[in-house]
């Protein structure tokens, strides 16, 4: 699995002004809007996977990538609102982004015991030890996002290690959120970071991105 926010070089000040007093308006409302609907459409998806994992042992491939494309767009727009990237985050589970990425392989089979582990168990040993952990890391993104904030628009340029810090935390929050929706047999680790890798082009190579 392979999950990433590019670090720029720089960042603009005007686009940092303009999401931070009218982002809620032209990005969190338009694109909110929508993902409302795809998060019910999602809802239904995951019932469907866990019936079709349960009699076959597999998750069907459309519906995985559905999944997949959701949880890319999630990712384009909270990049834009945590100010990790400049740009507009493009609309739709199929919308292309240089500077972010999600990349998970569909399993060729998934384990059915773990589906059902999950479903009976999963808000016990999932959702109970990382929500206890996340709902700290999250008090922390809000004055790490402030802190940037400020960063950004006196250097022009955002700190390594704050940008780390909100990344590795989406990350965490993705990889529950993947476990949960059966895209994934692996257990997530308590963890906020992936193994070290230059993010250069997202697009153009599959070499340079943060991973799991």
């Amino acid at each position: 699995m392979k999950y990433g926010v590019r670090f720029q070089d720089s960042y603009s000040r005007g686009e940092l002004l303009l999401r931070t007093f009218l982002g809620g308006f032209y990005i969190a409302i338009p694109h909110g809007f929508l993902l409302l609907f795809v998060t019910i459409a999602s809802m239904f998806v995951n019932f469907i996977a866990f019936w079709a994992i349960l009699f076959t042992g597999q998750f069907p491939e459309k519906l995985f990538n559905f999944q997949v494309g959701f949880q890319r767009w999630n990712l384009r727009v909270s990049a834009r609102l945590n100010n990790l990237s400049d740009g507009y985050p493009a609309f739709g589970i199929n919308g292309q982004d240089d500077n972010t990425i999600i990349d998970i392989e569909r399993p060729e089979k998934s384990n059915r015991g773990t589906v059902l582990l999950r479903v009976m168990f999963g808000g016990f040993y999932v959702m109970i030890p990382h929500g206890f952990v996340l709902l700290f890391l999250m008090i922390g993104v809000i004055f790490v996002r402030l802190i940037s904030f400020w960063v950004i628009l006196i250097t022009g340029k955002h700190s390594k290690g704050l940008h780390d810090f909100m990344t590795g935390v989406s990350r965490w929050q993705f990889r529950v959120s993947a476990y949960m929706t059966y895209l994934t047999d692996v257990y997530p680790p308590f963890s906020l970071s992936g193994d070290e890798a230059t993010f250069n082009n997202v697009r153009n190579s599959e070499e340079v991105l943060d991973q799991f």
